[in-house]
Parts: C-alpha cells; structure tokens; sequence
C-alpha cells in the first residue's frame, strides 16, 4: 500500500523578504507616529513629507488635483505616499535578502528623507522634528536584519519535516528558520500596531486644550451688528445654493495636511513691522474685549473653476483689522505709509500677501473669531483669521493666523507667489448655473433656471441667460444683501424637447460684464461664462 503524504508549501523565502520589507517599513512609520508625540504631531513624517511634497509641487499641479480630487486632494496626497513608501519596502526587503547589511541599512532612507522633510517645514521647531522619522527609520533598520537573519541563518531543524526530506531541499532554500521567522514577524507585527495606535491616540490628545479652549467661548455681541439678510434675497428655487453657507459644508482649500489645533488661551498676534511705530502683541481675550463688527461676507478661492464650489457666503464677527492697524502707527501708502504688503503668518508656516490700501480703503476687512454665530471652527482657522472682502483667499484670508508683518512687494514674495501666482488678485465677476444640474433631463414645460453671482466689494448689478444661440435675457435678481455678498437669480426658461445650453454671464456694479474668455485658475484667478448643457424630455 502506498501512503500518500500532503505537507504544507512553504511561501518563497523573497516574499517573504518583500513582508519583511513591508513589516520594517510599517515599523518605521508605527515608531515615528509614537515619537511624534513627544515632539508634535507636524513631525510625523508622512505629514513632513507630504507638506514637504506639496510645498515642492508646481502650481499646475496643485491646480490639478484641487480640480480632479477638491478637498480630497490631501487624502490622495497622503494615500500616494503610503503607497510609494510600502513599494520601496517591498524592494528593499528583496534587496536585504541579497545584502541583509545594505539592504538593512536602505531602510534608513526612510530617515534621511523623513527628517529633511520635517526640518525644511516653514513651521519646523528645528532639528527636534527629526527625531520621529529618524528613530523610526533607526527601528525599521534593525527589525529587517534580524528578520532577514531569520531567512538566511545557519540550518535549524525546527521538527517539521521528517528526516531526509530536508536533504532534498537546495542548500540554499534549507539554512533558515521558519519558525523563529513566523514568530519575530508576527511580534513584530503586533508591537508595530501598537505603538502606532498608540502614537495616534496621543497625538489626538494634544489638541484637546485648543478643543476646551473653543468650547468655553461665548462671542460677545458685536458693537456694529450685521444688517439683516433681506427676505427677498433668497430664490426659492430647488437645487439652488442657500444664501449662507453651513459651516460643515463650507468649503476647504489650504496645505494643511494636519488641522492646527490652538489654543485660544495661550494664543497671540504680533503686529510689527515697517511703518509700524509701536509692535502690537494681543490675545485672544483682547480681541474679544474690542469692539467687534459682524458681517455677510462671501469668499472665493482663485482655485475655484467656472461654475466651481469653491465659493461660499458666512457671517463673520472679528475686529477691524484697519484699527489694529493704525493703533499701531501704520499708514496706508497713499498716506505716506511705508508698507505697501502685509505678511500674515499662520502656525502652519503659511504665509499670504495683502496690499495695505485693500485692508484699510474702508472695506470691512477683519480678523474673525466668529463665522455664523460660533467661534470659528478649526478647519476654518480657530481661533483667528483674516478676512478680507474682495479679494481671492489666497491674499487675504490667512487661516490660524499668529503673525502681520508690514512689509512691501518689492522686499517679500509670500508662499504663493514664489510659486507663479498674482501678488494682487481681486476676484473677478462671475456667476454660476445651480440647477438645472448639467446632463439633466427636466421636462418640457417651465423649467426655473437658477443660481449665484458674486462679485465681491463691487456687488452684481444684472445677470442674463442664453438658450443655444439666442439672445441674452435678463434674470430675476433676488434682493442684494450687500456690495460683499453673492447674489442669487432666477430665470423661468420655457423648455422645448431636445438638447439645449444654457449660459450664464453677470455685471457687476462698475458696469463691468463677466468675460466669455476662459482662463484658468493660474495666475490670477479663472474667467469665463458657466454653461451646463441639458436634454429636455
């Protein structure tokens, strides 16, 4: 009788080097998480590298991925190096099988470009940041050469096979411990999991005094109080944008990979500069203890395409950034002013640009503490930013701001403009198609076409429609709240059967009609008329 014997199949010794690459690189990255802690959670280096790879990328680009992902640009962002980090692991696992010293020692690349990455931040504390990324690459060096010690040791019998089926093994597949691997790779699996989670949870918690902070505001009432929104400055039409915009649905675009969390207590602004005649430095409680001024006020991002999201109208309540000012000793330049540029600064590093004479023409320009009735939410710059009606976000909404440096264009080039865009960029006219949605198929008949225009510090004086190629005929304007405030309109369009566009374009109060040539969104902002293109059942 012939017995038959069914034995397990071991996986290849290089996957298993490749897993072991992985478990090195998992390491690396679970051990900097936990240091981060220590340090601050901007340390840990998938966030370094990833405020390092946007900081690094060309203005195109980050155009691109805001139009292609919106606000999950940052999620893809961090998926993408996640994902390049777990190939070079496998690769160097495969390597370290070959050259378990060389490969070992490849893993402290993770180190080298972890550190580089968190030093050169424009918020770095120093050489501290480093720490994470290089204790990590440290741990991840030394667990891939036990690991692979574990593949390529002398012959251990680990009692598995009987005798003489070893024998019949290549020499060089029958000198490593299954066993003894199983069992390192598996703990160190386990302890790589908890210390990340770990890591995670305390960086969580270090942003709980900025949580306690917020929760413990009480806005006081505003001295100057906004007007109140006209009840007929809402369209009741469906699919329409609502006049203000909720705060969680508001829109997001900045770099922050990590949402800065602040302390409202221990926060301050310092105010100091050219033409500055005595440094400020003020606290939260101080702005608070100022009179304060409430206002509607639509922002816009110069990422924002034609007919894009990135538009939304709040209710702001902060200090008139114009006092501050001229507490200061500043004056605009058509005063005489030395400064014709303000540096805002944020705890992220960030800097944006803003001309003095916007800031203090008169315009209710503003550092918030409050957007629609509650202090500033932390995605949107708790505990303070800057607001300033007119202009595009990117020179003059400064988010978590704790620094106004007064300066000039000549002398300082902020974040933005070192990388190709406007130094000054007034939002230009432009209006959107809400509803019908494009590729809609809405039924023959009376079909209500509306939407918003904005144009922001000048206000929307008319707004018209085009079916196909025929004339251009005038909207329904809903009441205007404000010069700095959208507007929304309406149109009833008598549908017909079949495939249609409608266009949209606005005037703004100076008479100035929203152009029909597209650009895009660089350098200046984007132009041109929205369309949306229907088929009418």
């Amino acid at each position: 009788m012939t017995t038959v014997r069914i034995t397990r199949k071991a996986l290849p010794r290089s996957t298993l080097a490749a897993l072991s690459g992985l478990l090195a690189g998992f390491a690396s990255l679970a051990v900097a998480e936990l240091v981060s802690a220590a340090v601050r959670p901007e340390a840990s280096p998938v966030t370094a590298v990833g405020g390092a790879a946007i900081d690094r990328t060309p203005a195109g680009v980050k155009d691109w991925a805001i139009r292609n992902f919106g606000e999950d640009d940052k999620l893809v962002l961090q998926l993408g190096i996640v994902v390049t980090l777990a190939l070079f692991a496998l690769a160097v696992g495969l390597l370290a099988l070959r050259h378990r010293r060389v490969g070992s020692a490849a893993v402290l690349v993770f180190g080298v470009v972890g550190t580089s990455a968190a030093i050169s931040r424009p918020d770095s504390t120093g050489l501290v940041d480093g720490l994470p990324s290089l204790l990590g690459a440290v741990v991840g060096a030394v667990l891939l050469y036990a690991l692979i010690g574990r593949l390529t040791g002398p012959p251990r019998d680990t009692g598995d096979e009987p005798d003489g089926e070893r024998a019949d093994e290549p020499e060089h597949e029958a000198g490593w411990d299954r066993r003894g691997f199983v069992i390192a790779a598996t703990a160190a699996a386990a302890a790589s999991t908890a210390a990340g989670a770990l890591g995670r949870t305390l960086n969580g918690r270090s942003g709980r005094n900025a949580v306690a902070s917020r929760e413990a505001i009480t806005l006081p009432a505003p001295a100057s109080p906004a007007r109140p929104i006209p009840a007929g400055a809402r369209v009741r039409a469906r699919g329409i944008s609502p006049f203000t915009t909720p705060n969680d649905t508001f829109y997001r675009v900045d770099t922050a990979l990590v949402i800065p969390k602040v302390d409202a207590d221990s926060w301050r602004l310092r105010i100091h500069g050219k033409g500055v005649r005595r440094d400020l430095e003020v606290t939260y409680r101080d702005l608070l203890e100022r009179p304060l001024i409430e206002r509607e006020i639509t922002l816009t991002c110069v990422s924002n395409e034609v007919g894009g999201p990135y538009v939304g109208h709040a209710r702001w309540i902060g200090v008139r950034l114009a006092d501050l000012l001229r507490e200061a000793g500043v004056k605009p330049p058509s005063r005489g002013g030395e400064a014709d540029q303000i540096i805002s600064r944020s705890v992220d590093g960030m800097t944006l640009g803003t001309p003095v004479e916007d800031v203090m023409d008169g315009r209710d320009a503003m550092l918030a503490v409050g957007m629609n009735g509650e202090p500033l939410p932390f995605v949107h710059g708790f505990p303070v930013r800057m607001v300033v009606p007119g202009l595009y976000g990117y020179v003059s909404a400064c988010k978590w701001i704790e620094d106004i440096e007064l300066t000039t264009f000549d002398d300082y080039d902020p974040y933005w403009v070192k990388r190709k865009w406007a130094r000054e960029a007034p939002i230009k006219t432009q209006s959107r198609i809400d509803t019908p949605k494009p590729f809609g198929r809405p039924e023959a008949g009376t079909v209500m076409v509306a939407g918003v225009a904005w144009a922001q510090h000048r206000g929307i004086e008319k707004v018209e429609i085009r079916v196909d190629d025929g004339p251009w005929r005038p909207a329904q304007l809903a009441d205007r709240a404000t010069t700095d405030t959208w507007r929304q309109w309406s149109y009833p369009w008598k549908a017909t059967p079949g495939g249609h566009t409608l266009t949209v374009r606005a005037t703004d109060r100076t008479g100035e009609v929203q152009t029909e040539k597209r650009t895009r969104t660089v350098p200046d902002g984007a132009s041109g008329r929205h369309s949306v293109v229907v088929t009418v059942d």
